[in-house]
């Protein structure tokens, strides 16, 4: 048997053989951009690299039509989930989601296309995301930026691997000094570490060790590499985090809570002097507001995004 047909990690979204190729079982439909009748919000894709392929999916809701300078839209940047090897700014289960925030709280939003590993791999979607932030924060890649988009309020926000690019985006950014960020929020997001903590299964350690070796492959350190545990000892301080406020968001009934519950917890005890909040669904599973946005756990995190967004 051909060596390189061995699989190595063999999970109900994702199949990754010894030569690195993968089968995508999820995340690999699309939907265009376009209207949504529903909320009043306008997508379009635009390309940030043609080099990379890297391009942003666009939200504008349907009250910046008309409006002056001084109501301009906070600008939020978004990164996807998907275990960094699934999923794109283009999955259905993104565009109502995104639709629905960027009309409720009143935003631009900029959804990143970043490359996946484990054909790319970390920290390249890293690079990629740093790369769309700073495009966007700079206003001058679109005309809806530039006209719409209030630079002086940037925040950053994604889920499960996406919430982790957020942390590590955001260290990016303090470390080369560029971008001022108001606030970020990091929806159920993708950490993990070599030592189990209260509540992680030893399954879960195990997994995102084998994980991270895949998709990360200049880490030393397995998944105590800083980039997946900022709580590793050789992590940068947390109190290195740029943004003003931050909001850690998890579900009661998530495998990955006990590691969102250390992350906010290590945040809050920093010192950093930003405010750091946590809000928790209650029995809840991984991401379930992206599959079922209608119920009243989804809408009661959806309205603590939109606060939070505004400022409350």
């Amino acid at each position: 048997m051909d060596p390189s047909s061995d699989i190595i990690l063999d999970t109900p979204y994702f199949r990754i053989y010894s030569d690195r190729r993968i089968d995508r079982l999820v995340g690999t439909d699309t939907v265009p951009a376009g209207f949504d009748p529903t909320t009043g919000v306008t997508s379009k894709d635009v390309v940030v690299d043609r080099d990379t392929g890297i391009y942003v999916r666009l939200y504008l809701p349907d009250t910046a039509a008309g409006s002056d300078d001084s109501k301009k839209l906070p600008v939020l940047v978004y990164f996807h989930g998907g275990g960094f090897v699934v999923n794109s700014a283009a999955c259905p289960h993104y565009q109502p989601f995104l639709n629905t925030l960027a009309a409720k709280a009143g935003l631009l939003i900029v959804s990143v296309n970043y490359r996946l590993a484990p054909e790319h791999p970390l920290p390249a979607g890293y690079e990629d995301s740093f790369r769309a932030l700073k495009w966007a924060a700079s206003g001058s890649g679109d005309p809806w930026l530039s006209h719409h988009g209030d630079l002086g309020r940037v925040f950053l926000a994604g889920d499960s691997a996406g919430g982790n690019f957020v942390h590590n985006v955001a260290m990016m950014a303090a470390a080369a000094s560029e971008v001022r960020m108001e606030g970020a929020v990091l929806l159920h997001p993708g950490f993990g570490g070599r030592e189990r903590i209260d509540g992680e299964t030893p399954e879960f350690v195990a997994l995102m060790e084998k994980l991270w070796g895949i998709v990360c492959l200049e880490a030393t350190d397995g998944a105590d590499d800083p980039r997946v545990n900022p709580l590793a000892a050789a992590a940068p301080s947390l109190r290195n985090l740029p943004c003003e406020r931050v909001l850690v968001c998890a579900a009661e009934l998530d495998f990955l809570r006990p590691r969102n519950r250390a992350y906010y917890e290590a945040l809050a005890a920093s010192g950093r002097g930003g405010a750091v909040e946590w809000f928790e669904s209650k029995g809840k599973e991984h991401v379930f507001f992206l599959h079922n946005p209608g119920c009243g756990e989804a809408v009661e995190l959806m309205d603590r995004l939109v606060a939070f967004f505004a400022g409350n």
